[in-house]
């Protein structure tokens, strides 16, 4: 299994449908993370960029969970092949039985 990148550019101006497919967005990520192939989704401060690291089998595996965004006839992909990605993890603390 590999680890993709996918940066999306996104349109300068949101017009009212874009912003109705928002919260259908946030499902269908939620939906990825849950099942472990979303690793990351993050957006830049002025809206213009869109970044996602994915687990997959495939670039077209890839592409064929993209083209499922609620979003995605507004965003222009670019999908590259990641040798590492490395993230913190959560940290859970520890408690003492003491």
């Amino acid at each position: 299994m590999s680890q993709y990148m996918v940066e999306f550019d996104l349109p300068a101006v949101m017009d009212e449908g874009f912003a109705n497919r928002i919260p259908a967005q946030r499902l269908k990520v939620e939906e990825l993370m849950e099942k472990g192939f979303l690793l990351s989704y993050s957006l830049s401060v002025d809206r213009q960029k869109l970044w996602c690291i994915f687990k997959a089998d495939s670039e077209l595996e890839v592409m064929e969970s993209i083209s499922e965004f609620p979003l995605i006839k507004y965003m222009t992909p670019m999908i590259t092949e990641l040798m590492f990605h490395n993230m913190v993890a959560a940290r859970i603390p520890l408690f003492s039985l003491n």
